[in-house]
């Protein structure tokens, strides 16, 4: 059909009129410099501190140091196929990493990918990883307490949901293993746990994994593994990482255990980073924000009021000392952020005395707003007996011959009270074994049993009370009352005079 000329410019005028053209601008640079995981590039004149960009090939990278005429960028990904001359693209997007339920039971790297061999996440929900922490006026003062399962913390260091606990101590004296039995022993419980492992070697982060499946650890944990093998910045944003899928959950009003093992690895790849990124060295070579870098981290551990939902995170930041020193740069800063720190000590760890917690020197800054009532009213006692075995013992060494009877009463006492505090590898208990585990030692039932026979007296005893008392076990785990009491001690009675130790 013929078409006429009118019609031909009719439609060709309503075109022109309904034409709109988008003007998109795209921020792109040049590699000038490529080098241990540090890229230099010329122009990205628009990229923000922290914005991931995207070089050739799809390899992601963060930018870190906005200068005058190049941004410094760490590489994320392989850096091998980067050279001299690849074009970088700014993105707009800050650093982002997945959150949410499908993460459970899962084992992901810096940056959340998974590296289980599970197959991916199947979670489209994501969070910055770099957030403000939440403000004093929506916090709410810690009053609930996390249980660990260890007797010499939950009686003498007790913890607290939204606390920063420090565990501070030499190389090999049992810090990871505390990280671990906690995370164990909220198995069944209503708190989520977060494992960050910084610059640990593979081997050992698949045996953490493995402890944690074969004690039922796993179902309720993250696992966030920046190893020793993986890019400084891999290392530096793990703990970064986990603390975002951490306030997923608190965000909905859960209770969230974040562990990082451990923060002085993280200041070593940090440090490695600033310096191939040419900042200024300060003491010990660190750059000068490296307090920052912790603080900004630990402080988004909180408990929230109840208007903004109630949730809490519970940090506890591992640091490594190198032969006791606690004056160190990176300890002093970390002990300054947190509140509170668990010691350990290489001597007692040597000496046999596992968990090797050093009673005497470690703090815990909430105290017993974090203790359960029935723990609170045993623990005193115990805490006393151990600081009198603390400064007799010195003098005890040169000889007991002439010390009087109330002193080596309270020589004995001390003595099974450190026993009693000893306990095996990830087998954390329950509150109500605890408490009727110290409340039989502060009550003198254990004075006429062998030093070198507690510990197997206790297993009887934590056997025979879970047979026959659990009900009682389940009732003095929030109070201790008269009533209860009694109960307890013709318990304790009747084991006894069973004949089973």
């Amino acid at each position: 059909m013929a078409i006429r000329a009118n019609e031909i410019a009719s439609v060709l005028k309503s075109q022109i009129e309904d034409f709109g053209s988008e003007i998109k601008t795209v921020n792109i640079g040049t590699v000038i410099e490529v080098g241990d995981g540090i890229a230099r590039v010329h122009g990205l004149s628009g990229v923000s501190y922290n914005e991931l960009v995207e070089f050739d090939g799809n390899i992601a990278g963060m930018a870190l140091n906005l200068e005058e005429d190049s941004v410094g960028i760490v590489i994320l990904g392989d850096p091998s196929s980067i050279k001299e001359g690849t074009e970088v693209r700014g993105t707009g997007k800050v650093m982002e990493v997945p959150v949410g339920e499908p993460l459970l039971g899962r084992v992901v790297d810096g940056i959340g990918l998974p590296i289980d061999g599970k197959g991916p996440v199947n979670t489209k929900e994501s969070r910055a990883v770099e957030i403000v922490a939440p403000n004093v006026a929506i916090r709410k003062s810690v009053d609930t307490p996390l249980q660990t399962g260890i007797k010499s913390i939950d009686a003498a260091i007790p913890i607290g949901r939204g606390q920063r606990e420090l565990i501070i101590g030499d190389r090999t004296t049992g810090k990871t293993a505390i990280c671990i039995d906690t995370i164990i022993n909220q198995k069944g419980g209503d708190v989520i746990c977060i494992y960050v492992a910084i610059g640990q070697k593979v081997g050992k982060v698949a045996t953490t994994v493995a402890t944690l499946e074969q004690f039922g650890g796993l179902t309720h944990t993250i696992v966030v593994a920046a190893n020793a093998s993986d890019a400084a910045a891999m290392q530096y944003l793990a703990p970064y990482t986990g603390i975002s899928m951490a306030e997923y959950f608190m965000a909905q009003g859960k209770d969230v255990l974040i562990a990082y093992d451990d923060l002085s690895k993280h200041a070593w790849a940090y440090r490695q980073m600033s310096l191939l990124l040419k900042r200024p060295p300060g003491r010990e070579a660190y750059p000068g924000d490296v307090f920052y870098l912790h603080s900004r981290l630990l402080e988004r551990a909180a408990k929230l009021d109840d208007e903004h939902g109630g949730g809490s995170i519970t940090a506890l930041p591992v640091i490594e000392t190198q032969a006791g020193d606690v004056s160190a740069y990176v300890p002093t800063n970390v002990i300054s952020i947190t509140d509170g720190q668990i010691y350990l000590e290489p001597e007692l760890f040597n000496a046999g005395t596992r968990p090797a917690v050093n009673v005497g020197l470690s703090v815990s800054r909430v105290g017993s707003a974090a203790q359960s009532k029935s723990m609170k009213s045993v623990a005193g006692q115990m805490r006393l007996d151990l600081a009198q075995y603390r400064e007799l013992v010195t003098f005890a060494q040169f000889g007991t011959d002439d010390l009087d009877a109330a002193t080596k009463r309270q020589l004995a006492r001390g003595q099974r009270s450190v026993e009693v505090l000893k306990q095996a590898q990830n087998v954390p208990l329950p509150v109500g074994q605890q408490v009727a585990m110290i409340y039989a030692l502060n009550e003198g039932y254990l004075d006429d049993v062998d030093v070198e026979n507690i510990k197997s007296w206790e297993e009887e005893f934590h056997k025979y009370f879970t047979s026959n008392y659990s009900n009682l076990l389940d009732d003095i785990s929030n109070a201790l009352t008269d009533e209860s009491k009694s109960k307890l001690n013709s318990a304790i009675e009747e084991f006894r005079d069973s004949g089973l130790v």
